[in-house]
């Protein structure tokens, strides 16, 4: 399905698609009409409703999850991710609120990297400590393009199928890169995720995806009661910039050790430099998980609405970012300003500065190879 034809023929209207009911409710898909972007290119935004009636709103502008509606103990639904209600807000300014990060995600060093004996020059859009560094794909990463989009539902379970192709060159990366995304919400309440990607040169892929979640309700204050526990024994400590210093650190007796819950709150302010240099949690922890296998990486629990997530993935490595670059000047869906920790983020990933940091796992993809991933944020009570 061509999404910009089907849109100009329905604008502002409605498309449903529904699945074969297994029980008592039915999976549907909804798209709608999510605005243009400054080129005049048509976005759509779609809403996905499994068996439970659990919704995500998702966008082809950047992939980004607009909204997710998850119940809590009392059963009530509340939107838990931050985002927009225009893809004009997305486009003006955005702290890549809920979307598609890529080809890199995270940070490289200087925006540079060698491989197979040249050096590849990457934009700097990024200078924590005024240290210059490549961040998220650069000016136009993934998260700010228009990606083509199918619609579909399987085995009663709403899809969203994205393919974007992204050419040599582009952003200063290397080959022509096929990817296509496919996001799922399933009737356990999970949002799936599956990357998949092909090259025709040898490439780095580090593909994720950037929701900030309260589970209180976005808009609803900090995040600081929300309780973590992490399967991760170590971590990759960084410098002033934020880039990784190619060390493997154990958590133990730090800030950091996740490995039985902690509030996020509860050891934010210590006296610890690596917190200093990130302004709080904006680190990668190393899972315990290397082998591939989808695996939980971590928990969060909320004790007011009783929310629970867990995330697992078959990535080695799970950036968490506490919103601390937040600062009240981003006017969310319900009205109200994000405020200083007012989110947080859980990206899986291989770790950041890979290119240039021969120690950690490879992210280069070569050309017959697949860049084959997936990741889950399941949603559950206490």
């Amino acid at each position: 399905m061509n999404i910009n034809s089907l849109i100009s023929h329905v604008t502002l209207a409605s498309v449903i698609f529904a699945g074969a009911a297994f029980g008592a409710s039915k999976a549907t898909i909804t798209m709608q009409s999510f605005g243009k972007t400054k080129d005049g290119a048509d976005t759509a935004l779609y809403t996905l409703t499994n068996a439970n009636g659990v919704k995500a709103d998702i966008t082809n502008y950047g992939g980004i999850v607009v909204r997710l509606f998850v119940p809590d103990r009392e059963g009530n639904m509340d939107d838990v991710v931050l985002g927009y209600n225009t893809v004009a807000e997305y486009i003006l300014d955005t702290p890549y609120f809920g979307a598609l990060i890529g080809r890199i995600g995270n940070r490289v060093a200087d925006g540079k990297f060698k491989l197979n004996g040249q050096t590849y020059n990457l934009v700097t859009n990024n200078s924590p400590a005024g240290i210059p560094c490549h961040l998220h794909g650069g000016t136009l990463g993934y998260d700010k393009v228009v990606w083509d989009a199918e619609p579909f539902i399987e085995n009663n379970t709403p899809g969203l199928k994205l393919h974007y192709f992204s050419v040599d060159g582009e952003e200063g990366y290397p080959g022509n890169l096929d990817i296509t995304v496919e996001y799922r919400l399933t009737n356990d309440n999970s949002l799936k995720i599956d990357y998949l990607a092909t090259t025709d040169k040898a490439t780095p892929v580090n593909l994720t995806n950037h929701s900030y979640f309260n589970l209180k309700g976005e808009g609803q204050g900090d995040i600081l009661d929300h309780v973590l526990m992490f399967n991760a024994a170590n971590y990759t400590p960084v410098n002033a910039g934020l880039i990784p210093t190619g060390k493997i650190s154990s958590v133990k007796g730090t800030p950091f050790d996740f490995t039985s819950p902690h509030a996020i709150g509860e050891r934010i302010n210590d006296d610890n430099e690596q917190m200093g240099f990130g302004g709080g949690y904006d680190h990668n922890w190393v899972l315990d998980n290397q082998d591939g296998d989808l695996a939980l990486a971590g928990t969060v629990f909320e004790p007011t609405s009783g929310r629970f997530m867990e995330v697992w993935t078959e990535e080695p490595g799970m950036q968490f970012y506490c919103g601390n670059f937040l600062n009240g000047s981003h006017i969310g869906k319900s009205g109200k300003s994000y405020h200083f920790r007012n989110g947080f983020c859980l990206e899986t990933q291989h770790y950041p500065d890979s290119p240039n940091q021969k120690s950690f796992p490879s992210i280069i993809l070569k050309p017959g190879e697949e860049y084959k991933t997936t990741t889950i944020y399941r949603f559950g009570t206490r």
